[in-house]
């Protein structure tokens, strides 16, 4: 064999390891290239992500806020962060942590501190807003839907983008009363996802102040807001003796009822504990209320129920420990109606068993375990009676036997408040929607510049003022918030800038869509 073969061969595949590298180099940046153009396309017409910068629509997603927990009895919530009130530009979030100035008031058992929460803590982080992924594509291919937690670009400026509630479709006929939304004068119903979303505290007895006989519980020292009307006999505990369980035992045939006394505990205001509390008592009552608790019985014999009132009538559900159920009505001069009842199939609350009634958008929901109880009391403004806005809704407990409630808890539902100025689709001054025109609301009602709010034309395309005031165009319709990936996580550090630390416990689902 020549000498030069060797050579000849070794040079041959040094040539091809070259080309071999150039191929490899030239099939990566082909992969890049192309998957650089797929996330080009995946956010402009697909999924995109974005962050909430303000607090419109607390507490179902939270701009940047302070997250807080109550001195007294532990309950957390959160407080939203205002840049200009501390001297920051608008949508800052600041990289460390600031004093918190405004006054707040924990929303469970009504703590209020005028200088600022809490009243002995040095300074306090400032929590980004949620970051939210949002289907782009939807509506292009499906109609948007009521409750929809909608981005859209703003009428008014269409540069900046908007995160709202969808609320009426092209077409309908829309007016809010008493904090409803009536759609062509029927009420618009929340679905079952979306009202869980929407239910607010109002006072649950597993938090009880640690220091109740300091004077700021709402103007006065703490007292459970649970007390027994004349001649009852539920064991509520003591501010010397707390406890967060009610007992009872008395004559299977004794009714014993326990009152909520919004004037020792929190009221039924539309108040935020997000917001400021300066407006708090200038806020509406909502009667929509819930209470909710586990109850287990001692006994073969008694009953045990929650009575909910709103405007001039009264509505009571039980369950007695046979398993019968009912709902009745006792309107303003006494006279007492059934409007449904469930007959016993087996013995109820034997052991730890839930138990809530709501009344909410018109309907009664009573539930006991897996059983449900539904009355429609009417889709009509008055069909749940005239309306008396002024009257304070009540919530009651009542019982007999021997029986142990725990976890009680009330809950107020989404109330869509009047503005100081424009006031858009409100009581007596309906909106009707034309083709491709939609209505949005916040759910942090008294705090959102909304569809109700536009007092000017939206600006089109071609830079001149062509849609109608307060309402949002089909073409400005960006897509359908999703899931929220990245709920204001946790600083590894008290002193690190960034809240690297996912808080994955808050990850969820967005919900939204019709009935």
């Amino acid at each position: 064999m020549p000498p030069d073969k060797p050579e000849k061969a070794g040079s041959n595949k040094t040539v091809q390891d070259k080309k071999d590298r150039v191929a490899e180099i030239v099939n990566t940046l082909e992969w890049l290239i192309t998957a650089f153009i797929l996330a080009f396309v995946f956010r402009a017409f697909v999924m995109e992500a974005f962050r909430i910068p303000t607090g419109s629509m607390a507490d179902t997603l939270k701009g940047a806020h302070f997250r807080l927990r109550c001195s007294q009895c532990g309950y957390r919530y959160e407080h939203g962060f205002v840049p200009r009130n501390y001297g920051y530009p608008e949508d800052t979030v600041p990289a460390g942590s600031v004093r918190l100035r405004d006054p707040t008031r924990c929303p469970n058992c009504g703590y209020y501190w005028p200088q600022g929460y809490p009243p002995t803590a040095a300074e306090t982080p400032v929590t980004n807003g949620d970051r939210i992924l949002v289907l782009k594509c939807i509506y292009q291919l499906f109609q948007p839907k009521r409750w929809d937690v909608v981005v859209f670009k703003n009428p008014l400026d269409p540069t900046v983008n908007y995160i709202k509630r969808l609320i009426g479709l092209p077409g309908e006929k829309l007016e809010t009363t008493d904090g409803d939304i009536y759609v062509n004068g029927q009420i618009a119903r929340k679905p079952h996802k979306v009202q869980n979303e929407l239910w607010m505290p109002v006072y649950n007895n597993d938090y009880q102040p640690v220091q109740p006989r300091q004077g700021s519980f709402n103007g006065h020292a703490w007292q459970q807001p649970f007390r027994n009307e004349p001649g009852s006999e539920w064991i509520t505990g003591d501010p010397n003796n707390p406890t967060t369980m009610f007992g009872l035992q008395s004559a299977p045939d004794r009714i014993n009822t326990l009152l909520y006394d919004s004037s020792i505990g929190n009221d039924f205001r539309t108040a935020y504990a997000y917001d400021e509390v300066s407006r708090y008592n200038d806020m509406p009552y909502c009667s929509d209320l819930m209470v909710r608790f586990y109850a287990r019985s001692a006994g073969a014999v008694g009953r045990v129920g929650i009575s909910l009132s709103k405007y001039e009538t009264n509505y009571r559900a039980w369950v007695d420990f046979t398993g019968e159920m009912a709902i009745t009505k006792t309107e303003k001069d006494g006279k007492t109606w059934d409007l449904t009842r469930l007959k016993p199939t087996e013995p109820a609350i034997n052991k730890p068993t839930l138990v809530k009634f709501a009344n909410v958008d018109h309907q009664l929901i009573f539930q006991v375990g897996s059983k449900r109880l539904v009355y429609d009391l009417g889709p009509g403004p008055d069909d749940a009676g005239p309306i008396k806005t002024d009257i304070a809704p009540q919530a009651k407990i009542f019982g007999s036997g021997h029986l142990t409630l725990s976890h009680v808890a009330i809950f107020r539902d989404i109330h869509y408040t009047e503005t100081d100025g424009p006031n858009r689709a409100a009581k007596g001054n309906p909106l009707t929607l034309a083709e491709d025109e939609f209505f949005v609301l916040g759910d942090n009602s008294p705090n959102s510049e909304d569809g109700r709010r536009w007092s000017q034309r939206g600006i089109g395309i071609n830079g001149q003022r062509v849609y109608r005031e307060g309402i949002v165009p089909r073409d400005y319709l960006v897509g359908k918030a999703l899931f929220v990936y990245w709920p204001s996580g946790f600083r590894p550090f008290a002193k690190s800038p960034f809240a690297i630390v996912p808080n994955v416990g808050q990850m969820r689902f967005i919900y939204g869509g019709s009935r």
